[in-house]
């Protein structure tokens, strides 16, 4: 497979060790670049729904290609996200071409790009973790279901539906919440001066240019590798969202063998379960 070389690549929320988590798709586009710095912008490991029951090889197997990449030259920085939050005393160190930060400027082509992954942002994270922690284990059987939902219309030819992302769209308080978090950090980034600001942890992938009275900056979210698939990739001066195709080529998980993948997917659910 011929890399693509790229200047920077952020990824966030690829939440390993959970049901949703696209690991196959990401090892994928893992093997498919060749970036001089990879920004694991959080939650990519998610030590709080952590369970002996489910850390399969294709989990195991993004991580090897992280450190495949760093061990040839690329640059990775791990910026610690509420989900793996337990990193943060490890902040400010490095092993090789790795190293683990709580936020991160870069300077691009003579401009600054401020990147975090967004979770001071949200009071329920902060003050309320246990109830955080709740809705992540609820979400994260919501896409499991979504996703045995999303399989069958496949077999039976029809559109993938999204539970999620309806849910998003329909109930007024998490647009607010949204909009509340992209404002809050584009005022940030534009009374510092930055001209690009990068977070992950809402799971909404975007560009998109922010102005207010003071000033400008480029907003952008990189999305997530549990619903969106998506990445931020820098080259020749310019942004770009990477939004993840089906190849026809996959690795070693083909959609003959999608039956069992799901079955045990659902094994694992049960015996969590009942170890709870």
């Amino acid at each position: 497979m011929k890399k693509r070389k790229l200047d920077v690549v952020v990824i966030s929320d690829v939440h390993l060790g959970t049901f949703g988590s696209h690991a196959h798709e990401l090892s994928y586009y893992l093997s498919a670049i060749k970036p001089k710095i990879l920004v694991l912008n959080g939650d990519i490991i998610d030590i709080w729904q952590f369970r002996k029951s489910y850390f399969p090889k294709a989990h195991l197997k993004v991580i090897k290609k992280i450190v495949d990449l760093a061990s040839k030259g690329t640059k990775v920085y791990y910026i610690t996200g509420n989900h793996d939050e337990m990193l943060r005393k490890f902040s400010d160190s490095s092993i090789g071409n790795i190293s683990i930060v709580d936020k991160l400027v870069l300077d691009l082509d003579y401009k600054k790009a401020w990147i975090f992954h967004g979770d001071v942002f949200d009071a329920s994270v902060q003050h309320s973790k246990w109830i955080a922690k709740l809705g992540g284990l609820g979400y994260d059987y919501l896409i499991l279901t979504n996703r045995f939902v999303n399989w069958c219309l496949k077999k039976l030819g029809k559109e993938p539906y999204s539970f999620s992302k309806k849910i998003k769209a329909s109930v007024k308080s998490a647009v607010k919440h949204i909009s509340n978090f992209e404002t809050t950090a584009t005022d940030l980034a534009i009374e510092k001066n930055y001209d690009y600001v990068i977070c992950g942890h809402i799971h909404e992938p975007k560009i998109e240019e922010k102005k207010n009275k003071n000033g400008s900056t480029l907003y952008l979210n990189s999305g997530d590798w549990v619903e969106n698939l998506t990445a931020l990739e820098y080259n020749n001066r310019r942004w770009k969202l990477y939004k993840y195709e089906e190849h026809t080529e996959r690795e070693e998980e083909d959609l003959f063998e999608m039956e069992d993948f799901i079955s045990q997917q659902l094994i694992a659910s049960v015996i969590y379960s009942k170890e709870k």
